[in-house]
């Protein structure tokens, strides 16, 4: 891998730092099972009632207690496998390292940034970082996944979940604007 020296102007302290707080995400996953689980015991109980069955008073009780408490264990189980490994985004004078949920971390000098972006929406919201070449991307060491990539063409990019993180995806999409303000 090609070492790529960067002129590094700017008090050492001009850092920030975005990750994504642990009760967010919680609760963000359990609204998204809790939807999911819901619906399907919507369509089980649906199919049950066209095939015959005929649900009682104490079986309505038992969805209604299965429809809250399976949530609620499934996220827990999420946040307990992800506790440690809940993706971050730290911006230096040096450059930004960022790692997405379950992930390795990577480091990309300012000056090996082709370009940035946000897509999605809401929680769901992803920030798309586009090395200029291949090599200006480190990709470092640590527990986790390889990075998450998105291929077009034969340009890589990037890509880091940060619809959840704190501060905001416009807080930002605010400090990338500083700190590469032709490249956001």
């Amino acid at each position: 891998m090609t070492s790529h020296v960067d002129q590094v102007l700017g008090p050492s302290d001009d850092t920030v730092l975005f990750m994504q707080p642990r009760a967010m995400f919680y609760v963000t996953v359990l609204w998204v099972v809790a939807a999911a689980w819901v619906a399907m015991l919507a369509l089980y109980l649906l199919f049950s009632v066209v095939f015959g069955a005929r649900p009682g008073a104490a079986d309505i009780v038992v969805y209604a207690e299965v429809a809250m408490i399976v949530p609620v264990i499934a996220s827990a189980v999420v946040l307990l496998v992800l506790y440690r490994r809940l993706g971050w985004l730290h911006t230096s004078v040096h450059g930004i390292d960022f790692a997405a949920t379950g992930r390795r971390a990577v480091h990309l000098p300012w000056s090996g940034i082709a370009s940035v972006g946000l897509h999605g929406w809401g929680p769901f919201t992803e920030l798309v970082v586009t090395p200029i070449g291949a090599d200006y991307a480190q990709v470092l060491d640590g527990p986790g996944f390889a990075p998450r990539t998105r291929r077009r063409g034969e340009e890589l990019s990037y890509v880091v979940d940060v619809g959840l993180m704190s501060p905001g995806p416009d807080v930002l999409l605010a400090e990338l604007h500083r700190r590469i303000p032709s490249k956001v």
